[in-house]
C-alpha cells in the first residue's frame, strides 16, 4: 500500500514535462541534480539558527537595546479577583458592557474599577518592549545576510538579468552549491519560525503569517524537487529585500527615533508595493506562466507551482492593503510610533486623576463611609 502511494507521489508525469523522467536527473558526467533527500538538512539547520539566535538575542540584541534605552513600561499588576479571572480566562479578555454590569454586580466593584482590571490584566500577557526588540533585532538581521547572501549567488547568473534563461535547458540544470546553501538557510529560516509560533509575539496577522510560512516551505520543497531552483532564488532575494526594512523600522521605533523610522517605513512601503505588487506578478509569476509552455506542454507540476505563487500573490495584497493603512496612519496619523506594528499594542492601565479622588471619596477607606455605605471588599 506504502509502495504504491509512493509510485503515484514520485510519478514522472506528475513533475516533470512528458519527456523527461526520473532516471534523466540522475548525477553523471560532472553534473549534479537537485535530490529531495538534500532537503533533509533544513530541519538540523533549523534547530541551529533557533540557537543562533537565542545567543544573537542574549549577547546581542539585548544589549544594544539597552545601550539605545530601550525600557519595558512598568506595568501595574491586576488586583487579585476570582471571578473576573474566572472570566478572563475562560469566556473572555474584553467583556462587553453587559458583561461587565454583570461582574459588577457579582464582584461588589464599580465599573471604572473592572474596566481598570481588564485593561491591566491584557497588558500582563502583552509581550514585552525589549522582546519585540530583540526579535525584530534577529529577523532584520537574517534578511539582511540572506538577501546580500542571495545577491552574492545571483550576480553573475545570466537568467538573474534575463528571465528566459531561466528555463534554458530545464529540467536538466545542475545544481550549484551557491544555490544549495541559499535553499537550506531560507527552508531553515522558515521552519524555525514555524518552531518558534508559541513563544514569539503574536501578531495580528498571526493566520496569515502561518499561510505564508506553509505556502514558502511547500514552494520551495517543490521548486527543488522539480529543479524550479532559478526562479526560486530570484523568488527569495525579491522577497527578502522590502524585510530588511520592515523590521529595520521596527527596531528603530522601539528605540523611539520615530522620524528615522518613519522614513524607513515610507520607504519599505514602496519597495514593498514595487516588489511584491510589481515585480513578482509582472515578472516572476509571468516568467513562470508563460515562458514554459512555449518548451513543453503544461503538466501537473507547472500547475502546481503556479498556484502556490498565487496564493503568495494573494497575501501579498492583503499585506499591501494593511500596509497602505498603515503607511496613512504613519503620515497623517497623531500616534505614529505605532502604526507599523502588528503586534498588541500596549493600553494605558492608569486611572485618570478625577476617578481616583471619586474613589478615594465614595469607596475604599475609613473616610469612606462618609456618604453613609460600607467600604467594598475585593473579592
Amino acid at each position: 500500500m506504502l509502495q504504491t502511494v509512493s509510485d503515484w507521489l514520485w510519478w514522472d508525469r506528475l513533475w516533470l514535462p512528458s519527456n523527461v523522467s526520473w532516471s534523466d536527473l540522475e548525477d553523471a558526467e560532472g553534473r549534479v541534480y537537485a535530490k529531495a533527500s538534500q532537503l533533509y538538512f533544513a530541519l538540523p539547520c533549523a534547530l541551529c539558527l533557533l540557537l543562533i539566535r537565542c545567543v544573537f538575542e542574549c549577547f546581542l540584541a539585548a544589549p544594544l537595546a539597552h545601550v539605545l534605552g530601550v525600557r519595558d513600561k512598568v506595568r501595574l499588576k491586576a488586583e487579585q479577583n476570582s471571578i473576573l479571572e474566572q472570566f478572563f480566562i475562560h469566556q473572555a479578555k474584553t467583556p462587553s458592557q453587559a458583561d461587565i454590569r454583570a461582574l459588577c454586580k457579582k464582584s461588589g466593584w464599580q465599573q471604572r474599577r473592572v474596566d481598570v482590571w481588564f485593561r491591566r490584566r491584557r497588558n500582563q500577557e502583552r509581550p514585552k518592549l525589549q522582546k519585540r526588540f530583540c526579535e525584530a533585532s534577529w529577523r532584520c538581521a537574517f534578511y539582511f545576510f540572506a538577501f546580500f547572501g542571495g545577491l552574492l549567488a545571483l550576480y553573475d547568473k545570466p537568467w538573474f538579468y534575463n528571465l528566459k534563461e531561466v528555463w534554458s535547458g530545464f529540467p536538466k540544470q545542475s545544481v550549484l552549491p551557491s544555490q544549495y546553501w541559499y535553499y537550506i538557510l531560507e527552508m531553515g529560516f522558515y521552519i524555525s519560525l514555524l518552531l518558534s509560533l508559541t513563544f514569539d509575539v503574536k501578531r495580528k496577522d498571526f493566520k496569515e503569517q502561518v499561510v505564508h510560512h506553509i505556502a514558502t516551505l511547500t514552494l520551495l520543497s517543490f521548486s527543488w524537487i522539480s529543479n524550479y531552483i532559478r526562479i526560486g532564488t530570484i523568488v527569495m532575494a525579491v522577497h527578502d529585500s522590502a524585510d530588511i526594512l520592515l523590521e529595520g523600522a521596527k527596531v528603530l521605533n522601539y528605540a523611539k527615533y520615530h522620524r528615522t523610522a518613519n522614513a524607513t517605513f515610507a520607504v519599505f512601503t514602496l519597495l514593498f508595493m514595487l516588489t511584491r505588487l510589481v515585480i513578482f506578478p509582472f515578472w516572476l509569476i509571468h516568467c513562470t506562466w508563460v515562458y514554459p509552455v512555449e518548451l513543453y506542454p503544461p503538466f501537473f507540476g507547472y500547475y502546481f507551482f503556479n498556484v502556490m505563487l498565487m496564493v503568495l500573490q494573494i497575501l501579498h495584497i492583503y499585506w499591501a492593503i494593511l500596509i497602505s493603512r498603515m503607511f496613512y496612519k504613519c503620515i497623517f496619523s497623531k500616534v505614529r510610533s505605532q502604526a507599523y506594528d502588528r503586534s498588541d499594542e500596549e493600553e494605558d492601565d492608569s486611572e485618570p486623576l478625577k476617578e481616583k479622588h471619586q474613589n478615594h471619596v465614595n469607596g475604599s477607606g475609613a473616610r469612606g463611609r462618609a456618604n453613609g455605605h460600607a467600604p467594598t471588599r475585593a473579592q
